[in-house]
């Protein structure tokens, strides 16, 4: 039997009473009637969830008692109502209705850029490529979260820029939609007393602060004085028992201080509950290269991530290697590639008189969908590939070819000078196709 989203969210408003008497003692009793309530959804992390609750020595249940014994209590109410019930067992079955209605993907979370300007100048950011001058109105923010609840989606990211220079409406937006859950990506250096009560009057306003470890780290990338106007910003968030989190950007540069245990125990001490691991990527124009994480020091962040969430209480999240929990790349966002999206781009769109025209000899037995060339013949283009693969080649020699029936993906990269002689690609690709398959 289908439980309406309304008995819901009301019979979960009582779990929560019933378990804020006695958290830690009366989780697990709640936990098999959370489960009553959800049915097969996010089975998984339920049953990762029911394990963490039952070992007191476990790093999880330290960081749940935490969060429930320190934070605000109308707060805590708050993200149980907006994050738990609402983004997940609420938003997580509509959202799959919508999949399938549809066709097409239904994001958890939305992420959006406020604006695009900022109070820092930090060493290589790529946002600034965009300059200062980019914003959306409160009226186009607050239809994207009105479009967004209409699917289900009730998590909402900012990015920027510096969110919070747009603070007034962000706290605006809060309000209006006070059954969603927003987290603000943040330098936290306008994080003041006044804008820590507007969160505590809002309640469902979480920031992820930029530090790039120690003092030295933080001030050499993000300027002089800003290491200690994040301190004295977490330290007004812990006084009120706000909750936040971390967004840590590790380097070529700064690796060994930012992984360092000395360092995780500072970020638990400061009073934050999670933390997002990024590696720098240079982007743009004032990019530095130099700052790029090699191979060897990318995979030393991978396990040592890993060890931070089986024995610290912190939840620590990898944003280029945790694909693996969500089902794909977060970046890209989970499902990017729907079945009806690859069957629309494997979907000849040339008209016969358009085909006829269409005699490249590179592509000979080739047709074009949506921006990509389908293969048609694979006997004329003398490829041991089967029907169906589709892709994009570059006019300098990138090559980029997809067949899902095979789950073959390739990207050849070669410096071209006659275009038109494609016989050592063809080759490559056929060596691939044998190899692989």
């Amino acid at each position: 039997m289908k439980i309406p989203d309304s008995l819901k969210r009301y019979g979960l408003a009582k779990v929560f009473d019933y378990l804020d008497k006695d958290p830690m003692n009366n989780m697990g009793k709640v936990m098999e009637l959370v489960n009553k309530f959800a049915g097969d959804t996010l089975d998984r992390q339920r049953a990762a969830f029911d394990r963490v609750i039952k070992d007191e020595d476990s790093c999880w249940h330290q960081l749940i008692e935490k969060v429930w014994t320190q934070t605000d209590p109308d707060v805590l109410k708050t993200v149980f109502n907006n994050f738990f019930v609402n983004a997940n067992l609420v938003g997580w079955p509509k959202q799959e209705k919508m999949r399938e209605k549809y066709g097409c993907n239904i994001p958890w979370a939305i992420l959006l850029d406020p604006t695009s300007a900022c109070n820092l100048h930090c060493t290589g950011c790529w946002a600034a490529e965009y300059g200062n001058k980019l914003n959306l109105t409160f009226d186009e923010i607050d239809s994207i979260i009105t479009q967004g609840k209409e699917m289900g989606v009730y998590m909402y990211i900012y990015t920027g820029g510096e969110p919070l220079v747009r603070k007034k409406d962000l706290i605006a937006l809060c309000e209006k939609h006070s059954d969603c859950q927003f987290l603000s990506f943040t330098n936290a250096t306008l994080i003041d007393e006044a804008f820590a009560n507007e969160m505590l009057r809002v309640k469902n306003f979480i920031p992820a602060i930029s530090v790039e470890g120690f003092e030295s780290a933080t001030d050499g990338r993000r300027g002089n004085g800003t290491y200690q106007k994040v301190i004295q910003a977490m330290a007004i968030l812990k006084e009120k028992h706000l909750p936040f989190g971390l967004s840590c950007c590790y380097t070529s540069q700064n690796l060994d201080s930012i992984s360092s245990y000395e360092f995780i125990d500072q970020m638990i001490q400061w009073g934050a509950r999670f933390v997002w691991y990024f590696h720098y990527m240079p982007v743009g124009n004032d990019a530095v290269p130099e700052l790029l994480p090699n191979p060897e020091q990318r995979e030393f962040m991978y396990h040592r991530i890993r060890e931070i969430r089986a024995t610290k209480p912190i939840f620590a999240m990898d944003f280029q290697n945790d694909a693996e929990y969500v089902g794909g790349c977060i970046a890209g966002g989970r499902r990017y590639l729907h079945p009806a999206t690859v069957r629309f781009l494997r979907s000849g769109r040339l008209t016969p008189r358009q085909q006829e025209t269409f005699d490249w000899p590179r592509l000979r037995g080739y047709t074009y969908g949506n921006l990509m060339r389908v293969l048609e013949s694979p006997q004329e283009q003398c490829v041991v590939c089967q029907k169906g693969e589709y892709g994009w080649d570059g006019w300098a020699g990138t090559y980029m070819e997809i067949h899902p029936e095979e789950k073959v993906c390739a990207l050849i990269m070669t410096a071209q000078i006659d275009r038109e002689n494609d016989c050592a690609r063809r080759m490559l690709r056929n060596g691939i196709y044998r190899w692989v398959l």
